[in-house]
């Protein structure tokens, strides 16, 4: 297959892009947090994902994109669900209790899991010796996270422990992992935003049967709900879902992928500190040595493909 190089584009466009899906997507942490306080876990889910996606569908539509492909709308419906409703669902259930900063912290998992799953290339990732050590260190760096949690439980404290927020993220993680492989092997022939708006108000449906399930709408007084609750599901509809997504698609067309990714490393980091100087989170030793442990085996995992992506770049420049 021949090797073509990535579209050209505007630095300053490229910076921007990158600020917005670094920023925007490490502070959803936050703002989640901050809109749980004033919503039931699943109606927030609901709100914030089916309006989000008949924003980008009525996007779409104006495109003259085409919308009702029935193959199109499974797929994407089942990944929507695995990610949106198992992981995102598993970050706003488990920012009731834990501080944003950890939650974020849990969610740098995937790229572990995606190299467990992936059976199709097996035979490739885990022959990369750098793949097999980072897969290890990875999973000592939750293990550390986790010893401190069941700490308190044998030590008679488990009023405090954290661990069942713990364990439910590390769930979400694994659907996260599962809902991308899905993805990424159900070829569809619809526009990555057509897929999207569909993920979401699948998604988005299904956590409003969830809430309703659960009564969260009995005594709810929506007017009775803050500004500042408002405003965080706002910022979650319009640049969580909608704008740092784009930025991130755009991204994808312009750089090559791996440097995209690197927003893995950067979310954690930016959740943690707004959640230390607006949230008043305090993150312990454990879980900075955690966090640093977890991002440093993701890196050696992707390292081998920056290689690659290095070695395909020469080529295609001719040095």
């Amino acid at each position: 297959m021949p090797l073509k190089s990535q579209k050209t584009a505007s630095p300053l466009l490229v910076f921007i892009a990158f600020a917005t899906v670094y920023i925007v997507w490490g502070s959803t942490y936050f703002f989640i947090k901050v809109a749980v306080g004033g919503f039931p876990p699943f109606l927030l889910g609901a709100m914030r994902f089916i309006i989000a996606g008949f924003l980008l569908m009525i996007w779409c539509v104006i495109k003259g994109e085409k919308i009702f492909v029935k193959r199109n709308i499974i797929n994407a419906s089942v990944s929507g669900i695995l990610l949106l409703f198992g992981s995102v669902g598993s970050v706003i259930w488990a920012e009731q209790t834990l501080p944003s900063g950890l939650v974020a912290i849990m969610v740098s998992l995937p790229p572990l899991w995606f190299v467990l799953l992936d059976r199709q290339n097996w035979g490739i990732n885990l022959k990369s010796k750098a793949t097999i050590a980072g897969l290890i260190i990875g999973f000592a760096g939750v293990i550390l996270l986790f010893s401190e949690q069941l700490g308190n439980v044998f030590t008679g404290n488990s009023s405090q422990s954290k661990l069942p927020g713990m364990l439910l993220l590390l769930v979400g993680t694994l659907t996260w992992a599962v809902g991308s492989l899905y993805s990424k092997y159900k070829l569809t022939t619809g526009s990555a935003p057509v897929n999207t708006a569909w993920q979401m108000i699948a998604a988005g449906i299904v956590f409003m049967i969830a809430s309703l399930f659960h009564h969260e709408y009995t005594g709810l007084q929506l007017q009775n709900i803050p500004f500042k609750n408002w405003f965080a599901l706002s910022y979650l509809i319009l640049l969580g879902s909608i704008a740092a997504f784009s930025a991130y698609v755009w991204l994808l067309q312009v750089r090559p992928a791996t440097q995209v990714g690197t927003y893995a490393y950067v979310n954690p980091v930016i959740a943690v500190i707004l959640g230390a100087m607006f949230a008043s989170e305090t993150i312990s030793l454990i879980q900075i040595i955690g966090l640093v442990t977890i991002l440093g085996s993701v890196l050696l995992v992707n390292l081998s493909k920056y290689r690659k992506e290095k070695k395909v770049g020469e080529l295609v420049s001719g040095n």
